[in-house]
């Protein structure tokens, strides 16, 4: 459950997968990420054949990822969370508390008394899902919020403090900066 947990959370936040016969999935953050990554990787060592490495970019980002192997127990994943023309989508699923944390730290950042989930990714359909997911199982309220010229999801003032509750025990040390303390 743990490793579904991450594994959901991170397709609906920063990771990516690819699949031939069997799935892969791509874990990638920034090297002030390194804690992060790591945890991923703890939690999902069983899938990984080398551990988490830098990668400098062209530019001047320096990247901290690993991959795991092409595995038939990630293609599942990959099914539901890819269309045919491998776009990443957003499939009817149950979020846990975990999955939840992943997704708020790969995405989340924290606005005054309230906070965002970068979902700029996906389009207003399926962004509309996720709201009614969050609605549907958690009772946490939020909207579209335009973000330059996309939109992203903003959570309710008055649901803030409920989504932080139901994430905080699982949120990294290093990724509390995001939590806003005016909820």
């Amino acid at each position: 459950m743990e490793q579904q947990s991450v594994i959901i959370g991170s397709l609906l936040g920063d990771g990516a997968m690819r699949c031939k016969r069997n799935a892969l999935l791509e874990i990638n953050h920034g090297i002030a990420q390194k804690a992060y990554v790591d945890w991923k990787f703890s939690i999902l060592t069983n899938l990984v054949a080398t551990p988490p490495k830098e990668r400098r970019s062209n530019g001047c980002r320096v990247a901290y990822r690993f991959t795991t192997l092409s595995l038939p127990v990630l293609t599942p994943f990959y099914q539901l969370f890819y269309d045919r023309e491998r776009h990443k989508i957003v499939p009817p699923i149950m979020l846990s508390p975990l999955a939840l944390a992943v997704w708020f730290m790969d995405d989340g950042r924290k606005s005054h008394r309230t906070i965002y989930l970068n979902t700029q990714q996906f389009d207003l359909e399926r962004q509309q899902m996720l709201l009614a997911m969050l609605l549907d199982q958690w009772e946490i309220r939020g909207a579209l919020n335009r973000d330059k010229n996309y939109q992203r999801i903003r959570i309710a003032v008055s649901s803030a403090k409920a989504f932080i509750q139901i994430i905080e025990k699982h949120v990294l040390p290093e990724l509390r900066y995001k939590i806003p303390t005016r909820a």
